[in-house]
Order: C-alpha cells, then sequence, then structure tokens
C-alpha cells in the first residue's frame, strides 16, 4: 500500500497504510479552525485567569482545558497515523462532552459561569461554533476512521 501524505513518524508504512490523511482535503479546513480556536481560546483564558481570576476560577480554568484540547486536536490532526488519529478522537470526544457539560451548566447554574468563555452557552459567544466543531471533528474522524478503509 502506498504512504499516506502528511503522515511521518516511527510508524511503519503498512501499519498507517490504512489511515487516511487526517489534514488532506476537509481535514485542511478542520485543522484550521481547530488551530484558530486554540489560539482564541488559549489568549481568552490566559487574559481571564490573569486579570480577574477570582471572578470565575472554574470557567476560566474550563476554558484553559478547551484551549489545550484544541491544541490537542490540531496537533493530532496535523500529525496523522494511527496514533494520533486515536488521541485526535479521544480530544474532539472530550471536548464534545466538555461544551454539552458547560453549555447546560451555564444556564442551569449561573453562578458557577458568571462570565462568557468558550464553551458556555454551547460556545453562543463564538456563532455556537464550539459545539459544531466536535460534531465535524468526529464525522470527519470516522470517514479517516483506520477500520473504514
Amino acid at each position: 500500500m502506498p504512504d499516506v501524505p502528511g503522515a511521518s513518524g516511527a510508524e511503519g508504512a503498512g501499519e498507517r497504510g490504512e489511515v487516511a490523511a487526517l489534514s488532506h482535503g476537509w481535514g485542511r479546513a478542520l485543522v484550521f479552525v481547530y488551530g484558530l480556536f486554540a489560539v482564541a481560546a488559549t489568549g481568552r483564558s490566559a487574559v481571564q485567569l490573569g486579570l480577574e481570576p477570582g471572578k470565575a476560577p472554574l470557567a476560566y480554568s474550563l476554558s484553559l482545558v478547551a484551549a489545550v484540547l484544541y491544541l490537542v486536536a490540531t496537533t493530532c490532526l496535523l500529525l496523522g497515523g494511527r496514533t494520533g488519529w486515536r488521541i485526535a478522537g479521544i480530544a474532539v470526544t472530550i471536548e464534545l462532552l466538555g461544551v454539552l457539560s458547560v453549555g447546560t451548566l451555564s444556564y442551569l447554574a449561573t453562578d458557577l459561569f458568571p462570565d462568557k468563555t468558550v464553551w458556555s452557552h454551547f460556545g453562543q459567544g463564538y456563532g455556537f461554533l464550539p459545539l459544531v466543531l466536535p460534531v465535524a471533528g468526529l464525522v470527519w474522524l470516522r470517514h479517516t476512521s483506520p477500520t473504514a478503509t
């Protein structure tokens, strides 16, 4: 089987030959958006935690968690391979659970989320893209699944 473009590392061609390139085609757009969200969430959480850490520590900390997950997903989608695919799947799944949990809690327990964050109100401040992004990520990962080829 031919080598997969964009996949590199210690894995042999036979092992990664079944894995579709994660950052090609629609994957490029996904990598771009994940990268953009990694920068945005990192910046927002750093400013919020730096300026007013006591105002909403849980909310701001969860924004930092979101930033880390976006960074992990971006990196793994770029690296590709079986390991990248697995780690991206875990990160995107945690991201979806996070945005659903924080989105729900930000409506039910408003005292825990007195300030807006990337996941609060299901990402309303970001045009609900934080809610759509993990779903798109999971669909893409399913499409590029090593077992789907």
